[in-house]
């Protein structure tokens, strides 16, 4: 049996925030910010398995472009998925697609600042599109947009979290 949430440890991040497809408007934005801890990365090679040692292992990367450690970039494109999912639009919105563009290399102890951004609403199918950007120090380390199904406050019967 999985924990419920208020078994869960307290943690910085913001309160989830439920939001239908009624209450987005064109503009509306959302902002999570993550500095990268090596156990980060190390739990995320454990996660999926993608041991590469640019990520893990300093003697590596210090004789690669980078002179140090990186994060994954799907680690940081998950931060992405995080604000989707919990607040712009948050829990109940379904990930139709994404792109990804990798601008610059994020490395252990940068701070990530992510933006999404409401871009388009499509009200016959309930889709947003979201302009999505990761920057560490005012550079934009990685862009995109993506595509999520969002409930309709009509339509939905999902339960309201209350945490």
């Amino acid at each position: 049996m999985s924990p419920s949430p208020k078994d869960l440890p307290p943690s910085n991040l913001p309160p989830l925030r439920t939001l239908f497809f009624d209450d987005l408007s064109v503009g509306m934005t959302e902002t999570l910010e993550k500095t990268v801890s090596a156990s980060d990365v190390v739990g995320f090679a454990q996660l999926t398995g993608d041991r590469n040692p640019i990520h893990l292992s300093e003697h590596f990367a210090a004789r690669t472009t980078f002179k140090k450690r990186i994060a994954h970039g799907l680690y940081t494109a998950s931060l992405i998925s995080a604000v989707l999912g919990t607040r712009l639009p948050g829990p109940g919105a379904i990930y139709i697609s994404q792109t990804l563009n990798f601008r610059a290399p994020v490395k252990i102890g940068d701070t990530v600042l992510v933006t999404v951004t409401v871009a388009e609403l499509m009200p016959e199918k309930s889709r947003a599109r979201l302009s999505c950007v990761c920057a560490v120090g005012g550079e934009t380390v990685l862009d995109g947009e993506a595509l999520v199904k969002v409930p309709s406050a009509a339509k939905s019967k999902r339960p309201v979290l209350k945490l």
